[in-house]
């Protein structure tokens, strides 16, 4: 079975990693982000409990 044979298919799985993480990775990083996270203030709700007729 020659699927089975890692030999090939590991140096290209292993070479296509590396391009991703050393030229492609840092080109898509450098983008500026279109909607940056702002800090939010922490809301707080009044709970209003139910008050159940047959208690």
């Amino acid at each position: 079975m020659p699927q089975l044979n890692p030999n090939p298919w590991f140096s290209i799985m292993l070479l296509s990693w590396l391009a991703f993480s050393l030229m492609i990775q840092p080109k898509l990083l450098s983008f500026p982000h279109i909607n940056p996270p702002t800090n939010k203030t922490p809301t707080t709700t009044k709970i209003t409990h139910w008050t159940w007729p047959w208690t």
